[in-house]
């Protein structure tokens, strides 16, 4: 079940943070172009996987539940606490959609630049990772379904960890 957890947990550390960058930080769009790219990169091998996570509307009832236990978590709290909640979970649904073959478009900010300046450690993308399980998990999403998600996820890991 956690073979895939390390990874889960970058995927959506890097994702959740993003958002909250993109909330206080505006760049050029020429300049991200590339980076909203790597951000959300497009698979359309899963396109199943989309329609597993109920589509756009499934993903958006997903952030929903995702941004309520990243509050309620001590260890995620200081992160989202002040921030653009609404804003944050709008662009991770963009964000995965995109990831996951759905009809979105990401126009967020590259992780590296969402991230920087938020002093996310391991423990902390960690803790964020369990927390996007535990919601997956409420929402039935099949196991292998949120594998294959927090598989596309992880490689942003070190984009979002900027403390050590």
């Amino acid at each position: 079940m956690f073979k895939y957890s390390l990874h889960a947990a970058v995927i959506v550390t890097a994702v959740l943070f993003a958002q909250s960058a993109l909330a206080q930080e505006a760049a050029p769009m020429l300049q991200q172009s590339a980076a909203m790219a790597a951000s959300a990169p497009r698979d359309p091998a899963l396109k199943p996987v989309f329609a597993e996570f109920g589509g756009k509307q499934g993903l958006v009832s997903l952030m929903n539940d995702f941004m309520d236990n990243l509050v309620a978590d001590p260890r995620t709290r200081p992160y989202f606490e002040n921030a653009d909640r609404e804003h944050i979970k709008a662009e991770l649904v963009d964000q995965f959609c995109v990831i996951l073959d759905g009809p979105c478009t990401y126009t967020g900010k590259s992780m590296a630049t969402a991230h920087r300046n938020l002093g996310i450690n391991r423990a902390g993308f960690n803790a964020l990772v369990e927390d996007l399980q535990k919601a997956m998990s409420k929402h039935d999403i099949p196991f292998r379904a949120q594998n294959k998600l927090l598989a596309k996820l992880a490689p942003m890991h070190s984009a979002v960890i900027t403390k050590k």
